[in-house]
Formats: C-alpha cells, sequence, structure tokens
C-alpha cells in the first residue's frame, strides 16, 4: 500500500494517538469477555470439551478475517478498513455472553473471530504507515497498549464479578463506552491510498506455506500462539473450577497474563538490544515452562497466578522477534515470510483449545495445561539453539576478521 503526500509533524502524532486508542480498545474489548468464559459455561452447562470446542469458532473466524482484512486494506486503505473492523470488534463483543444455546454460542465467537482479526491486520498496517512517517522503531509500544487494554479490561470485569454486576450488564456497559471514545479518535487516523493495480493488491493477500527455514519459525510460532490463545481462554476455567477460586480471583489468571505481557512489551526492545532476540525468547519461555510446570504440579491458586506471569512475560517478544527473524531470511520477501509464519502461528491458536479441553475431559485440565508447559519449553529450545547459532557466527566473523 503507499502512502499519501507527508503530512505535518502535528497530523502523524494525533493519528498515533489515535491508533494507539484503537489497539487499547481492541484489547480492552477482548479483556473484558475473557473473564466471563466460565460464565457462559455454566450458562449454558458446557463441559470443558464443549467449550473447547466452542471456542474453537473463534479462531476459525480470525483465519477467516485475517485474508478478508488483507485484501479490504489493499482496495480501501488501512484507515476504512481499522475504522470498519473496530466497530465490528466492539459491537460483536457483548453476543457470546447473550447466546441462548450453544449453536448460537457457537457462531457468534465466530463472529467476533472474524472482526478481531479484521482489526489485527487493519490496525498493524495503519501503525506500519505511522512508524514510515515517524522514522523510528514504534510497533513494540502499540503492542504494549493492546495488552494494555486486555488488563484494564479484564480488571474491570473481575471487580464488576466481584461486586455483582451481571456479565450481560458489565459488558453492554463497556462496549458503549468503548464505541463513545472510538467514534471520537478513528477519524483521526492517517489517511492512506489503497493500492491501485492487481499486481500490488494479490502481493498484499497472497502468502506461502512455511518451507526450510521458514519450517522452524513456524513451529515456534505454532507453539507461542497455541499458549498464548490457551493462557487467555482456560486460565480463568482452571481457577474456578479446578482450584475453586472465587469468580473475581479467578479473573486474576489473565490479569496477570496480560499484566506481565504488556510490562515485558515496552520493555522488551531494549532487552533484545542488549541480549540478542533469541537469547530473550530462550529465556524468558524457559523460565515460564519451569514455573508453570511447577505451578500446576502443586495446584494451589496463588502459585497457578504465578505461573500464568511467567508465561506472560515469557511470550511478551516471542511473536515480534520470530516475526523480525523470518523477515529477515534471505531469498524470501518479507512479506510473504511473515505471512507464512503468522499463518503457522494462527494454526497454533486454532487447535489449542480444543485439543486442551479434550485432555482436561481425560486428565484433568491441569494436565492440559501441561501442553502449554511443554509449548514453552519447545520454544526456550529453539531461541537457544538459533543464540548458540548466532554467537557462532559472531565468533567465526571475528577469528576470520584478524
Amino acid at each position: 500500500m503507499r502512502l499519501l503526500a507527508p503530512d505535518p509533524g502535528r497530523r502523524v502524532c494525533i493519528a498515533r494517538r489515535a491508533t494507539c486508542w484503537v489497539f487499547f480498545a481492541n484489547g480492552a474489548a477482548l479483556g473484558s469477555w475473557v473473564p466471563h468464559i466460565p460464565d457462559a459455561k455454566l450458562a449454558l452447562s458446557l463441559s470443558d470439551s464443549l467449550l473447547g470446542s466452542a471456542l474453537l469458532g473463534m479462531a476459525v473466524g480470525s483465519l477467516i478475517g485475517l485474508p478478508l482484512s488483507g485484501m479490504l486494506t489493499a482496495r480501501f486503505g488501512s484507515r476504512k478498513t481499522t475504522t470498519a473492523a473496530i466497530f465490528a470488534l466492539l459491537l460483536a463483543t457483548p453476543f457470546p455472553i447473550l447466546a441462548p444455546t450453544l449453536p448460537v454460542f457457537a457462531l457468534t465467537l465466530v463472529f467476533l473471530g472474524i472482526a478481531n482479526g479484521a482489526v489485527d491486520v487493519a490496525m498493524n498496517t495503519q501503525a506500519i504507515a505511522i512508524e514510515e512517517r515517524l522514522a523510528r522503531p514504534i510497533m513494540s509500544s502499540f503492542h504494549g497498549l493492546f495488552s494494555g487494554g486486555g488488563v484494564a479490561g479484564a480488571a474491570i470485569a473481575g471487580l464488576a464479578i466481584d461486586i455483582g454486576i451481571a456479565p450481560k450488564t458489565h459488558l453492554l456497559a463497556t462496549v458503549v463506552g468503548l464505541i463513545m471514545i472510538t467514534l471520537f479518535a478513528v477519524p483521526f487516523l492517517l489517511p492512506t491510498t489503497p493500492a491501485r493495480t492487481k499486481a500490488t493488491r494479490a502481493a498484499a493477500t497472497s502468502f506461502r506455506l512455511p518451507r526450510g527455514p521458514l519450517l522452524a519459525l513456524g513451529v515456534l510460532s505454532l507453539c507461542s500462539l497455541m499458549a498464548e490463545g490457551a493462557i487467555g481462554d482456560w486460565t480463568a476455567v482452571y481457577l474456578r473450577d479446578d482450584l475453586s477460586a472465587g469468580a473475581g480471583f479467578a479473573a486474576l489468571g489473565f490479569v496477570s497474563f496480560s499484566l506481565t505481557m504488556t510490562s515485558g512489551r515496552f520493555l522488551g526492545d531494549r532487552a533484545i538490544r542488549r541480549y540478542g532476540g533469541p537469547a530473550v525468547l530462550a529465556a524468558g519461555t524457559g523460565i515460564a515452562a519451569t514455573l508453570l510446570a511447577a505451578a500446576l504440579a502443586v495446584g494451589e491458586q496463588h502459585l497457578a497466578v504465578l505461573g500464568f506471569a511467567a508465561v506472560g512475560l515469557g511470550l511478551a517478544n516471542a511473536v515480534p522477534v520470530l516475526f523480525s527473524a523470518a523477515g529477515k531470511i534471505a531469498g524470501t520477501p518479507p512479506e510473504l515470510a511473515l505471512a507464512a509464519v503468522s499463518t503457522a502461528g494462527y494454526c497454533g491458536f486454532l487447535f489449542g483449545p480444543p485439543v486442551i479441553g479434550l485432555i482436561a475431559d481425560r486428565f484433568g485440565l491441569g494436565v492440559g495445561l501441561g501442553v502449554v508447559a511443554l509449548a514453552l519449553a519447545v520454544v526456550a529450545l529453539g531461541g537457544a539453539c538459533a543464540a548458540v547459532e548466532g554467537t557462532r557466527r559472531w565468533t567465526v566473523s571475528l577469528s576470520a576478521s584478524k
């Protein structure tokens, strides 16, 4: 997509603030819904496997929304697509809790997933346009605000649950508030011009399956997003049903995960510059895998929250590191490499919840969440191998220069 003529600095700064709000609102909407998953499970009398299968609908919807948003962004530009997508997401947020039956519940989650996938592509395209205008890296801060929105949404949801506000009332009130501010923000998004030729539109929406070096990155992306999606879907259920936590305390699982992920994203650029992406990836996910496995083995509420917090910190920079590595692979266009790795990642997001639900029905949810610890260990191993390989190449290069 081609940018319009350069805007004054103030215009770009205002557009940056508007885009920050879109990222925050996206996270806040999802964060407001997640703590109410146990309420939907109880209202519809669902088993873990049925809930996991229904939650699969949101991941399926995201896989539909991603390419759809790519085509719409190529045709209409990121400002129009971001505007339409964020309003679609906000309007879809309360419908799962309003669903009277399991089929309707699953269908509303599909629509929520489509809207979420659409806003994901569109708002990141808008963020890239702003980053190019400012000529400095700012993407991590945008994603930090998305995580911050998730923290705020989940925290307010937990408070609402504790003081007895009905889930329907809370979600409807939250959506109204988010829509009102969004109506004010989106007119200030950065204008961009859509792709005009068939060739540029095809390039914007094409992708290839991972192979060679991309396959390894795709596997790590799959494991990372599987772990991220599973923690978001199952923490509250695990704390409430398996560890007998109160509804408000159960919300702390996702809050702690989102809070540490937010902090890690705001601090990640500095750590990566100092230690390197693979080392940060290996250390973070390795520690997270160890602490989560220990917490699940002990089965205590506070340790479980600590384990979920460790997962958030460990995964904070996983996707940025993996996507950055994919974009630097020689011989593959960066946009095609990123599409391939992100497709693999969303497949992990797609299959994670139902797999854990099936395992939980047979062996218990604690064992099911053990799959997350295993996935984190795989990512840690991949990061460690990449760090060792990077050190070896640096040593060889240094010796050659002598």
